[in-house]
């Protein structure tokens, strides 16, 4: 049998082909090779007051905001 094209499925499919079938180990590396090349989450510092990091999410969800209304 062949193997799937992993470069080809989502990361839905290929995070459900992992749980799926457990043993290949193939298809893990790929998968957190996958998550490994996504872009890190936002990173605030830790100098910043609980309220610095609430205005700057505020306006991360604004900006967005106006992205997808655009």
């Amino acid at each position: 049998m062949s193997k799937p094209n992993f470069d080809a499925m989502s990361e839905a499919e290929l995070r459900a082909y992992v749980i799926a079938h457990q043993d290949d180990q193939e298809a893990f590396y790929a998968f957190v090779d996958r998550l490994k090349a996504k872009p890190p989450s936002a990173v605030y510092p830790a100098s910043m007051t609980p309220e610095q990091i609430h205005q700057a999410i505020l306006m991360h969800v604004q900006q967005k905001q106006k992205l997808k209304d655009a």
